[in-house]
């Protein structure tokens, strides 16, 4: 059943009036069941392709859905990148889902045409699915090289920006301390920092002085307070800092070692500032190719869907290989109801898509051509070829 969350195309052989038909399906879609809306109704041109050998058809039909399947995964994981880039904002994102500075609907339902420039029909089958191929490889790993450079990017900002947030006790303490906070050049004293949980500061005032010998009276100064904790600096003799440090640790006071150093802050905020701007110009970068690629990926994912379309209808009706199209965009949960129509219009095709069925039916055919075409014989089976383009979800 196919879904109705997708853009349909369908193909049947060409009986001489295009536009009859046409307006004989618009009627019974959009006017009869109603589970088509008219504007979602559009005519598909289908080239006429050098059709091969019956063995080259069978080969390519059987290949087709790993393209298909491909093609259409690279085309969701461009989707799902330019969606994380903005924040799954769907007005923003629908700026951006755009093939040649178009909606999708607007691609496909108002005057789609074989890109007859880049894919030329004189080419066989094999060799123009080839080069759709080749370019969607293409595309899938210059997207991979570009989100990984980004993701790396913002992975680093991401951790250096942790180390600004937090409480004090873990937080960085460049942006908080400054050095007439610090002893410096002293050859007995050294200041340290510890942050005290907020419920032990009255604790911490009354014992600092006497946590270990040769803490210097009334040094403590409080530097800054969170909700959790508050900073103090305090000065010690050197020879007694690790004693200190340990008796800190049995109060439940966090030491927090930190030599001020100028270069070293002016360093760390550098750092913080280029991998700010690095990730800013990654992401835009990433935004626009995401927007450019994922234009060019639908339009190759489309140009296979019509290959296989024509592929299918050959192997269904046989030649000459004149087909009509049709793109068709069911309203949602009409599904049952678009394909019952689409069966009654063409149900005098039963014979002509599929006469061995007709005639094993009842006679039990050869097991050898079974097995030859096994593959085609278990695909979803209707009057008219049909194919689906996903819809893109904002």
């Amino acid at each position: 059943m196919p879904s109705d969350q997708s853009t349909w195309l369908i193909s049947v052989p060409e009986s001489g009036d295009a536009e009859g038909l046409f307006h004989e399906l618009s009627t019974k879609l959009c006017s009869s069941s109603k589970s088509v809306q008219p504007s979602n109704l559009a005519q598909l041109s289908i080239p006429s392709f050098k059709t091969g050998t019956l063995d080259s058809l069978v080969t390519l039909s059987e290949e087709l859905p790993k393209h298909d399947a491909f093609f259409t995964a690279t085309v969701a994981k461009t989707v799902d990148t330019l969606r994380n880039l903005l924040n799954n904002d769907p007005s923003k994102l629908s700026q951006h889902i755009l093939v040649n500075e178009r909606p999708v609907d607007a691609y496909l339902l108002r005057g789609w045409s074989w890109n007859e420039g880049r894919y030329g029909v004189q080419r066989s089958l094999r060799e123009m699915v080839d080069v759709l191929n080749k370019e969607m490889t293409s595309i899938d790993n210059v997207m991979k090289a570009k989100l990984n450079n980004y993701n790396l990017a913002k992975g680093s900002l991401v951790q250096m920006q942790r180390k600004k947030t937090g409480n004090l006790s873990v937080r960085s303490l460049v942006d908080v301390v400054r050095q007439e906070h610090f002893i410096n050049d002293s050859e007995y004293l050294q200041t340290v920092l510890v942050a005290v949980p907020r419920n032990l500061v009255k604790d911490w005032n009354a014992k600092y002085e006497r946590l270990t010998s040769m803490v210097v009276p009334r040094s403590s100064v409080l530097i800054a307070s969170d909700d959790e904790y508050s900073l103090f600096a305090v000065v010690v003799f050197k020879r007694v800092h690790d004693d200190f440090v340990q008796k800190c640790r049995d109060n439940k006071f966090i030491v927090r070692e930190f030599t001020f150093s100028e270069e070293a802050i002016s360093k760390q905020r550098e750092e913080l500032e280029t991998a700010d701007t690095t990730e800013k110009e990654l992401w835009t970068e990433l935004l626009q190719l995401s927007r450019t690629n994922f234009s060019e990926s639908f339009q190759i994912l489309v140009h296979l869907k019509v290959v296989q379309l024509f592929v299918e209808s050959v192997l269904r009706y046989g030649l000459p290989a004149h087909y009509i199209g049709f793109f068709i965009k069911p309203e949602p949960k009409t599904t049952k109801r678009t394909l019952a129509a689409l069966q009654s219009q063409f149900a005098y095709l039963g014979q002509r898509a599929n006469p061995d069925k007709r005639k094993t039916a009842g006679s039990g055919g050869p097991e050898d051509a079974v097995g030859e075409y096994q593959n085609l014989l278990e695909q979803e089976y209707f009057d008219f070829v049909l194919f689906e383009i996903p819809w893109i979800v904002l």
